[in-house]
């Protein structure tokens, strides 16, 4: 994984689309995106067998675009399908045993604070996302948002360490995001939302 592969990274599952997800995660993948999650959670998030044949569909068409497909959470379903990798939690499985699983694969972790920062790149983290930087309506329970202060800690301590910011970015406050140190914005709403994906991913880069 290079550290510009998080420069544009888009999160989505089908609960956060008006229109079809597939048609949703095409026009982003041909807008320029430059890598991808699939997030899928919520009330009517897909399930089993559906829920696999969605990521597949999604894997293919990252493969299409040559852009990494991570899929949140389930280490389980990435190692049964052979995506590219995947991004947990603090609740999760211990790093430790997901890096063992995922020989070779791209492990994001989610950080809050300098310790879980420290225990991160010490696991053997790929890269991190900090957040919420802003307020988020993405996710049911998010921590309260946090600004770019620990962001731009955790760069100017770890300078050479893959970062992604992540929580209630737009296109207006990308660029706070980006001068904090971080290399890329990871979005939702920003990009599920919006009429013309190629010039909000160009805003967001």
């Amino acid at each position: 994984m290079k550290r510009s592969d998080l420069a544009v990274y888009f999160i989505m599952g089908t609960e956060n689309c008006k229109e079809n997800p597939l048609s949703v995660l095409e026009d982003a993948l041909k807008s320029g995106i430059t890598m991808f999650q699939l997030r899928e959670k919520g009330a009517k998030a897909l399930k089993g067998e559906a829920y696999e044949t969605f990521a597949l569909t999604c894997q293919s068409l990252c493969k299409e675009y040559a852009i990494p497909f991570i899929i949140n959470d389930d280490v389980e379903l990435a190692i049964k399908i052979n995506a590219d990798g995947v991004h947990v939690g603090q609740e999760d499985k211990p790093l430790a045993q997901i890096r063992e699983q995922l020989k070779g694969k791209i492990v994001g972790v989610s950080v809050h604070n300098e310790e879980e920062m420290k225990l991160a790149v010490a696991g053997g983290a790929d890269y991190v996302g900090i957040g919420p930087i802003y307020e988020t309506q993405s996710k049911a329970d998010a921590k309260p948002a946090a600004g770019v202060s620990f962001l731009s800690k955790a760069r100017t301590d770890y300078p050479d360490f893959p970062i992604v910011g992540i929580g209630g970015i737009t296109t207006n406050n990308a660029l706070e995001v980006l001068r904090a140190g971080a290399d890329g914005v990871a979005v939702i709403s920003a990009i599920c939302q919006s009429s013309n994906r190629g010039q909000t991913i160009n805003q967001l880069k």
